[in-house]
């Protein structure tokens, strides 16, 4: 495993990518809080960084936009093929316990779970 490189920003490049140094957060990470329009004060605290990584991120964002950008959709390109990957891998086992009855016991609370989804389901 290589040394990572560190950038005076304070963003490395790990196996994972473009990444804020000290953590294990990725700036794909931050970046989907942003496209969600999250305030960068509150990506700050829900990934519990510090003011200074986080401004870090944000301007090496900001200075290396279509880079980030770039990598960022090629991040979400492979988690699409992943999640449907593994959708279609247990699409079959996932129909299976669907149609499987409730646990012993749990037959109220299964109705409860059943209802709620078909309620979510409608709207």
């Amino acid at each position: 495993m290589s040394t990572p490189i560190v950038s005076p920003t304070g963003v490395i490049r790990t196996e994972r990518g473009l990444s804020i140094a000290g953590t294990r957060i990725t700036l794909y990470d931050v970046m989907d809080y942003l496209k969600a329009d999250w305030p960068p004060s509150l990506i700050r605290q829900w990934l519990d960084l510090t003011e200074q990584q986080m401004a870090d991120a944000m301007m090496y964002i900001e200075e290396h936009r279509a880079e980030v950008e770039a990598e960022y959709q090629q991040v979400l390109a492979y988690a699409t093929e992943v999640r449907q990957y593994w959708d279609e891998r247990n699409r079959d086992r996932f129909a299976r316990i669907a149609g499987s009855p409730p646990p012993p016991g749990k037959e109220a609370i299964w109705a409860k779970i059943q209802a709620r989804k078909a309620q979510l389901a409608q709207g």
